[in-house]
């Protein structure tokens, strides 16, 4: 029999935790389970945990923890604890917080489920609760990754690449579809790998061209494209196909050699540099957001100084900057943390502080274009949207005054640049 109370699903860390949860909320709605996204309503709390670092770590335990304090004061019923976190680290969790009803790992959906009195509808797995705004979603691609970069430990909690079959990505993107999403935010731990273990090769190209196809579907935006295989053929499908953005984020996490020699990325500086002018070459209005570690164990101060001039010499539409967090069982655990917090830190604000001069630049050039713009919310004076350069919850926003005009959430519209700060642009609607 199914579970009578109200179930609340709380998610933390990255875009693709966001999806599982979805695809679980949604099998949850299918097998009549009352939800609410307000866990202060519920009877129940799922915490799909993060355990990519250390402060995803930390917060994840204090969700724990403050929710077996709620079911302790008789607030909540029961907490199961599912994701990164318990994947990787079930044994301790049990041990060190017994309250705790049951824990999963990683997609462990029919499981979560059963512990509720549900049954998992395979052919509906595709199907998905949005959290985010309907007219946005996250596509997952693919689950795991084959790199041996020496600082991460996806691995561990989610195994080895595993792309999932085109025909049912297609069948999800015509779900989204069919509730208003208009675009599609492509996302994996390596969205360039997409196919190698289905079809023998890469083939993110081919799944991009056959998205594109699907009805309702205006923008597709590719995320966490790997640096050292990235294929020729997505490099032209970008190029000519409308519906796939200018734009792909690529983590570089550094341009030292001998730091990226170190982290196992199989990439160099020369090649990292060839890429970039290609990219630029063949599409020469293409956003390039990237993301940086730094305070890696053997990161000298020259290595640091190499990536700020890099940072300062290709200057990137785009930087999310990381400090380097100690994993165990990871291959750098034991080059130890020798870089004190302090350094990382100041390292982290010189290169932000880099990058926020160059982002005022790069939006300066706005002014006076025109971009198609899609409209998100509406807050203060202002209607809030995304152009093709903004991928949600990273990069800046559009900000259009709402004066005289009446604009709908979730449509595109043509806006004139007419200003800009350092992260965001501000526009009219161009008549």
């Amino acid at each position: 029999m199914a579970y009578k109370g109200k179930v609340s699903v709380i998610t933390l860390g990255c875009s693709k935790n966001t999806v599982d949860s979805e695809r679980l909320m949604r099998q949850l709605q299918l097998n009549k389970i009352k939800l609410t996204f307000d866990p202060n309503q519920s009877d129940t709390v799922i915490i799909n945990t993060c355990g990519f670092i250390e402060a995803a770590k930390e917060e994840s335990i204090n969700t724990i923890l403050n929710s077996v304090a709620l079911k302790n004061e008789g607030k909540l019923k029961k907490v199961i604890v599912a994701g990164c976190l318990s994947e990787r680290y079930k044994d301790d969790l049990i041990k060190e917080i017994p309250e705790v009803d049951v824990y999963f790992g990683t997609e462990n959906y029919e499981g979560i489920v059963k512990e509720l009195g549900g049954n998992l509808m395979y052919e509906l797995l595709g199907e998905r609760l949005l959290t985010t705004p309907s007219h946005t979603a996250y596509l997952k691609i693919s689950e795991g990754c084959d790199h041996p970069c020496s600082f991460c430990a996806i691995p561990l909690m989610r195994g080895l690449h595993k792309s999932i079959p085109m025909d049912e990505l297609i069948r999800e993107a015509e779900f989204l579809a069919s509730n208003n999403t208009r675009e599609l935010v492509i996302i994996a731990q390596d969205t360039t790998d997409y196919g190698k273990d289905l079809y023998g090769r890469q083939n993110l190209a081919e799944l991009l061209n056959k998205l594109s196809e699907v009805k309702g579907i205006e923008w597709i935006r590719i995320m966490y494209a790997y640096p050292s295989k990235f294929p020729d053929d997505v490099i032209k499908e970008i190029k000519n196909n409308p519906k796939v953005l200018h734009y792909v984020d690529i983590p570089l996490q550094h341009i030292s050699d001998d730091v990226l020699k170190s982290m196992r990325r199989g990439v160099t500086a020369a090649r990292t540099r060839k890429l970039i002018e290609k990219l630029r070459n063949e599409i020469p209005d293409i956003t390039l957001r990237t993301t940086f570690i730094v305070g890696y164990p053997n990161e000298t101060e020259k290595d640091f100084e190499m990536l700020c001039d890099f940072v300062k010499e290709v200057k990137f539409d785009r930087v999310g900057t990381f400090t380097f967090s100690i994993e165990e069982n990871t291959s750098s655990f034991i080059l130890g943390d020798p870089v004190p917090a302090e350094e990382k830190q100041r390292r982290k604000d010189v290169l932000m502080e880099l990058q926020k001069d160059i982002s005022l630049e790069k939006n300066s050039f706005m002014v006076g274009k025109v971009l198609k713009v899609l409209v998100e919310a509406v807050e203060g004076d202002f209607y809030i949207g995304r152009s093709y350069r903004d991928a949600p919850e990273v990069d800046g926003e559009v900000l259009i005054n709402k004066k005289g005009i009446k604009l709908q959430p979730g449509n595109f519209y043509d806006v004139k640049i007419t200003d800009y700060d350092e992260y965001d642009i501000f526009g009219e609607l161009n008549n």
